[in-house]
């Protein structure tokens, strides 16, 4: 289409100066758009106008601001490149002019605005939005038809507006893309959490943890609180974390305290929040974890060494759903769900007076017993074996196994820091191994008995010898799966020297097949 070049008359000179103003004097991009469509429609009677941007990533177009069209008809309004009048604008980055829509095949109205008026007297105008040399979106806008020389002038005077506001629908398109990016990437965390804290992922095959996980399944879809009890150690975060993520809150924030770590003057402040001026020090408004937490879920870890008057304001938080800031008298709704863990004697604290009865009875809805490593042997290997690959897979480095010795040196000792002692004994046997096998010295001091260091004094120089060759003769025998040729050439000696060592020390190679 040929644009006649004319100069603009006194109303579009208002009208294009009003929009410059509109455009500049604030930092809203979408509400200097939306005003330039209104002014748009106040000085030169523009019934409907619509401002398209191009989503480069799925070629689809979208209505972003729009005058005189519904929020539910702009919903409707979407178009694939190409598509349509505005599609084959943004495509071809050439503007196109309807003289009667009714007239037009490429005409869609697929936003249904047009439905109930007479089309037959309905022009369209369409060009297209440009940032540099890309097209990146069109103005279009509905009006009367007045002649073909109006259509023209339209054209011209869209064609300045659209340059006029190419930098703030520029600045949208990319605000838009960023935003969709950040939503997919949200998801894609929120599906590797409900992964990563998936209560299968809790490693343990012993009869009592199958009762844990039997305990999680029931309580996960529900909004009781939970009240996790065990030694140091156990996995209760673990626990608290299975429960939130498999539960119907997994979308809404887990918030995590530890009581014990909180001075008794701050822990009300921090919990429920405090005023400007609530005292010393307090410069600015605070929001508590409950406020935080607020649909998700509240994890409060060393529970048991809560102060007695931040227990009665705990329970009134769980009996009425409400709490107050720190220096504050407006009653602040909180919905939450608590789940609170413990390796005290609540019940044995509340007989001595120390915690609140009413209080452990709410929290005590749902008790999960988290027991200690001892009690769950059978689980001690399975444990050794997910942290020994996990840290040679952190700190790249190819071990295969844990010999036999560490095995038993693993199985017989007492684990008084349950899992988290036997992940950072894991842990810094990896750091120190230097081949493919972790050994019992790799273990710390306190795993090794004085048989394993070799400080019993009835030890002799050559006893401790042939049990370290015997060590070395099963480590490589497993490793071949009992293969007595590929055992010796792993240890650099020859079939004879390996036999014999093997029927020195009553090894039978055909239990490592």
């Amino acid at each position: 289409m040929r644009i006649k070049k004319t100069m603009p008359g006194p109303d579009e000179i208002v009208c294009l100066y009003e929009i410059t103003r509109a455009i500049h004097e604030s930092l809203d991009l979408r509400k200097s758009l939306n005003k330039a469509l209104d002014l748009l429609s106040e000085h030169l009677g523009i019934s409907r106008s619509s401002i398209t941007l191009l989503n480069p990533d799925t070629s689809e177009i979208y209505i972003e601001v729009a005058h005189g069209i519904s929020t539910r008809e702009k919903s409707r309004g979407r178009y694939k490149l190409g598509e349509g009048i505005t599609g084959r604008v943004i495509e071809s980055g050439r503007p196109m002019a309807v003289p009667h829509i009714d007239d037009e095949p490429l005409f869609l109205d697929k936003t249904g605005a047009r439905s109930r008026i007479d089309k037959s007297k309905i022009s369209f105008v369409c060009v297209p939005i440009k940032d540099g040399r890309k097209v990146i979106g069109a103005l279009s806008v509905d009006r009367v038809f007045e002649g073909s020389l109006t259509l023209d002038e339209d054209v011209r005077l869209l064609t300045i507006i659209s340059s006029l506001i190419a930098q703030k629908a520029s600045l949208l398109e990319k605000i838009n893309r960023e935003k969709d990016q950040l939503r997919e990437e949200n998801i894609l965390l929120k599906r590797e959490l409900n992964k990563k804290y998936s209560f299968t992922n809790i490693i343990g095959n012993s009869h009592k943890m199958q009762e844990v996980f039997y305990l999680i399944v029931q309580v996960a879809k529900s909004n009781a609180n939970v009240l996790l009890l065990g030694e140091s150690g156990t996995g209760k975060e673990l626990v608290a974390n299975a429960i939130h993520y498999n539960s119907l809150r997994t979308n809404k924030p887990l918030v995590k305290v530890n009581c014990a770590a909180l001075p008794a003057n701050l822990i009300e402040a921090e919990l429920f929040g405090h005023e400007k001026g609530a005292f010393t020090g307090a410069d600015r408004l605070q929001f508590g974890k409950f406020e935080r937490a607020n649909g998700g879920t509240i994890f409060l870890d060393e529970i048991g060494s809560l102060a007695q008057e931040s227990q009665g304001k705990l329970l009134r938080v769980l009996q009425e759903k409400e709490l107050e800031r720190l220096g504050g008298t407006k009653t602040i709704k909180v919905n939450i769900r608590l789940i609170a863990a413990t390796n005290q004697d609540l019940a044995g604290a509340v007989e001595a007076g120390a915690f609140r009865e009413d209080l452990f009875y709410r929290l005590n809805v749902y008790p999960i017993y988290l027991p200690a490593l001892r009690e769950r042997e059978a689980d001690i290997l399975l444990l050794a074996d997910y942290f020994f690959e996990k840290y040679s897979k952190d700190y790249n480095k190819d071990i295969r196994r844990i010999s036999t010795p560490a095995i038993e040196s693993l199985t017989q000792y007492h684990w008084p820091g349950n899992v988290r002692e036997l992940e950072n004994c894991m842990e810094r046997a990896v750091l120190l191994c230097d081949d493919q096998v972790i050994h019992s010295y790799h273990l710390p001091p306190t795993l090794q008995t004085a048989k394993d260091t070799g400080t019993q004094q009835s030890q002799s120089f050559e006893e401790a010898v042939e049990r370290f060759e015997r060590e070395l003769l099963i480590d490589a025998l497993k490793s071949s799966r009992g293969n007595m040729r590929q055992a010796a050439i792993s240890l650099k000696t020859t079939e004879r020297v390996f036999g014999y060592k093997v029927k020195k020390y009553v090894i039978q190679p055909k239990h490592y097949k």
